[in-house]
């Protein structure tokens, strides 16, 4: 029997890999994808009755998933009923021989069509080994790859629009016309550095020591830098914002948090010091995915359980990247809510029962006025929350036509920008061009890492190591 375990996989083979591509557990259905070299007839020993080896590509074909119980006497178990769909290379997603299986749902099914898979000579795929060898065989480049995975692990709606944007190749549109761009700059220092002034055509009317295509060297560091600019707006629909809801005791804090989230997930009574310690959910606001904190109320207290919690909420609003402070509107404020609340978004709470004073200024904050058990106000608090993100971030206006999608992108563009800005600093002090042509290679090979045309197995594995198995 051929050997399936993973003690010896890697991400540079071709053997016949197998995984779930949906997660086992209650479900009408559940997908198993499988991949490789020679992965349909190895399929072929576990399908019936139908000779899927001769089957063409882009077929679906129902059959059963079978097990050899007496291999002499040619009786075989019946262990599940599947539809079969059939990609030959090159036109599959990973450029290979695959196969998608789709058996019946629930924790067991799938498990023992898997359990034949193996026994057959399959094994466990790694973690994102499919879209490994969809880069390695052609099929994605490295930005529609990291892509896949903002896809599936998308908050919102319009995280989901962006991580969509990139898969259908608009980063590596914007990437490669720029990397031409630099190559051109590059290869005119480079026809100084190769020939003598004089050989040079007249056309080329830059002198040895500045750097030829100068306007062009800028034009791309414009570009790169509004790049670089766009993943602080993508960080923010990506890994959302952590918004800590924060006040005396019974200001409403809970209240909100409940309002927000649009269920009771928090107790609310009138008894002051109720939330001991904090509790989270994710919500989704004005599209941007938002972690909602409620924390215990902020006062001085001799309760040592409850002081904990005062800590832990002292340490969450340090963690915060917005605090909405309450205020309790019948108890009007205080100096403690002056002290607590610098420099965060101030909300008066319990305007059902008294409307925010007129003349009421808070270190020059804007306020907003809201009641919890009611809902008047939430539509304004939205919108500030909203405001109180984008400001965080750069404006839509300064980015780039396409925008990054991971951390990695973002270092590479930096990195990029570091070299050819030093270029241009050279070039301008008139330095040879000896000293400036690497640079420009090095902000080449930078974004070429972006899209995979250069890369290395260890930072691939790297990379791909922590997508989810069955991608």
């Amino acid at each position: 029997m051929p050997d399936n375990t993973n003690a010896k996989a890697s991400y540079g083979d071709d053997s016949p890999i197998a995984a779930f591509a949906t997660t086992p557990g209650n479900s009408a259905l559940t997908l198993i994808r499988c991949s490789g070299k020679g992965a349909i007839e190895l399929f072929s020993l576990v399908f019936a009755p139908q000779k899927i080896k001769d089957v063409p590509g882009n077929t679906v074909i129902h059959g059963w998933i079978i097990n050899a119980v007496n291999k002499e006497k040619e009786t075989t178990e019946k262990i599940d009923e599947v539809l079969v769909s059939v990609f030959r290379a090159p036109k599959s997603y990973t450029g290979e021989d695959s196969l998608d299986i789709c058996c019946h749902g629930g924790p067991v099914a799938g498990k023992a069509v898997l359990g034949a898979l193996k026994c057959a000579g399959f094994r466990d795929a790694l973690p994102g080994e499919f879209t490994f060898r969809a880069f390695l065989n052609g099929k994605l480049d490295l930005t529609r790859c990291e892509s896949v995975m903002e896809l599936v692990s998308a908050k919102t709606d319009t995280g989901r629009r962006h991580a969509v944007m990139r898969l259908s190749g608009s980063l590596f549109a914007e990437i490669d016309e720029i990397k031409k761009m630099l190559v051109q700059v590059l290869s005119g220092a480079e026809i100084y550095l190769d020939y003598s002034e004089d050989e040079i055509s007249a056309d080329i009317d830059e002198a040895a020591g500045k750097l030829p295509n100068r306007d062009i060297a800028l034009q791309v560091l414009e570009r790169l830098k509004k790049l670089a600019i766009s993943w602080q707006i993508e960080r923010l629909y990506q890994e959302g914002l952590t918004v800590v809801i924060a006040g005396r005791p019974n200001a409403g804090k809970s209240s909100l948090f409940n309002a927000l989230l649009k269920e009771d997930r928090s107790i609310v009574t009138e008894i002051p010091g109720t939330t001991r310690d904090w509790i989270e959910a994710w919500v989704s606001i004005e599209g941007i995915p938002v972690r909602l904190v409620d924390t215990a109320g902020l006062r001085d207290t001799s309760d040592s359980i409850e002081k904990i919690g005062v800590e832990r909420s002292q340490k969450l609003l340090q963690e915060a990247d917005i605090v909405l402070y309450l205020i309790d509107g019948t108890q009007g404020l205080t100096e403690n809510d002056r002290d607590f609340g610098v420099s965060h978004l101030i909300v008066w709470n319990k305007a059902d029962l008294v409307p925010l004073p007129s003349d009421l200024t808070f270190l020059d904050n804007k306020v907003v006025s809201i009641s919890a058990k009611t809902g008047e106000g939430l539509v304004e608090l939205y919108a500030a929350i909203s405001l109180q993100a984008t400001a965080l971030q750069a404006t839509a206006s300064q980015t780039a036509a396409a925008a990054l999608g991971t951390e990695r992108q973002k270092n590479l563009v930096c990195a990029a920008c570091d070299a050819l800005e030093e270029a241009l600093m050279l070039a301008e002090k008139e330095e040879p061009l000896d000293l400036i042509a690497p640079l420009l290679r090095e902000a080449v090979n930078a974004l070429g890492e972006i899209t995979g045309e250069v890369s290395t197995s260890d930072i691939l594995e790297e990379m791909f190591s922590r997508f989810c198995v069955g991608k």
